[in-house]
């Protein structure tokens, strides 16, 4: 299996290396996932971004896994895709005959792809939406729901830091434009960041 020897975990950050006898594999914030079309990965803590690369280098983005879902090449069709952890992530690697042998697995993977198919097809519609606040409005809602957590004053806080470039490549616009955007919502109390620059949303407003 391609990734047996080639993948490091983080020393002392994870009491159990070793989940139900089969072994994490740890990628840092920023790193690249690799993906191999004989198998899946599934997440054990952590947020990956999936994403497809163009022929200039960027990113078009398609959805974001959090913890228990799975990913990979064999689960799309798509060229240059491409797997990036927002966060310390610990993942679990199983091959395609390990899915094809186990009801169990197949079962609980088939329950988070249906997921994964769900915020793709959400993604698509916000998208498709004329005018770029009202991608962005939406956008923001869909953040606040998939990866949200609570926060002070009824308020929600993503998990994760995006960039504005991020946001950008999501709803198909210009960073300057979502920069522009977002510091007008920031100015009428609709979003702020904190410390860590993670984005905060009032739902309030």
């Amino acid at each position: 299996m391609l990734f047996t020897d080639n993948i490091a975990l983080k020393p002392g950050a994870m009491p159990q290396q070793v989940i139900d006898g089969r072994r994490l594999h740890y990628y840092d914030k920023g790193e690249i996932i690799p993906l191999d079309p004989q198998g899946v990965w599934q997440i054990c803590r952590g947020v990956v971004q999936l994403s497809q690369i163009d022929a200039q280098g960027e990113d078009t983005i398609l959805g974001w896994a959090i913890s228990q879902a799975f990913f990979g090449l064999w689960l799309t069709q798509i060229d240059n895709y491409s797997a990036n952890a927002l966060s310390e992530t610990y993942l679990k690697w199983y091959t395609v005959e390990e899915l094809e042998r186990s009801n169990t697995l197949a079962s609980l993977m088939l329950k988070h792809v249906v997921s994964r198919l769900r915020q793709s097809e959400a993604l698509l519609a916000i998208t498709g939406l004329k005018r770029v606040e009202d991608r962005l409005v939406e956008l923001l809602r869909f953040l606040k729901t998939e990866l949200g957590e609570p926060s002070i004053n009824g308020s929600t806080r993503l998990s994760i830091r995006l960039t504005h470039q991020n946001i950008a490549n999501t709803i198909g616009t210009t960073r300057v434009t979502v920069t522009r955007l977002m510091g007008e919502f920031h100015r009428q109390g609709l979003v702020a960041t904190d410390d860590k620059r993670h984005l905060i949303i009032n739902e309030k407003r």
